[in-house]
């Protein structure tokens, strides 16, 4: 992992941030990074790593999968269908939209702690913690080749 995008602090701060996020949501965020993309375009290759991690298998279809690409410059936010049939492509749109403009100002964990916050907040509105709902996939940021 490419110490000059994240930093250990800084993979911490985004960790505590999905630990936060989930708090009070029965949803799900994963972070996946790695240097390049492997597919010509991001929302594929994120579309093969939602399954490769298992995000389809939340019990409310309600996981969110933040995929970058940071060598290549390039990112995808793709939610299961319970949460993308409630917010849709425009929020996705204005999610990465704050990525973007956080890498560019040289903030990639501000950007990733702030689009963690906003997901999380629809999660929460949609998706409010019930009493039997574990944590259904790990916190940890995942990463690639």
């Amino acid at each position: 992992m490419s110490a000059s995008f994240l930093s250990e602090t800084d993979q911490r701060r985004v960790i505590e941030a999905i630990q936060q996020a989930e708090l009070h949501t029965d949803g799900e965020i994963k972070i996946h990074l790695e240097p390049t993309c492997s597919n010509v375009m991001p929302l594929a290759r994120a579309k093969e790593l939602f399954l490769q991690l298992n995000l389809q298998n939340t019990a409310q279809r309600s996981a969110v999968l933040i995929y970058i690409a940071y060598e290549d410059h390039q990112l995808a936010i793709l939610g299961d269908a319970g949460i993308h049939q409630r917010v849709g492509d425009s929020f996705w749109q204005q999610e990465k939209d704050t990525l973007i403009s956080h890498f560019k100002a040289g903030d990639p964990a501000g950007g990733l702690v702030r689009v963690v916050h906003d997901v999380g907040q629809k999660l929460i509105a949609f998706f409010p913690k019930s009493t039997n709902n574990p944590n259904e996939i790990s916190d940890d940021l995942s990463f690639g080749e």
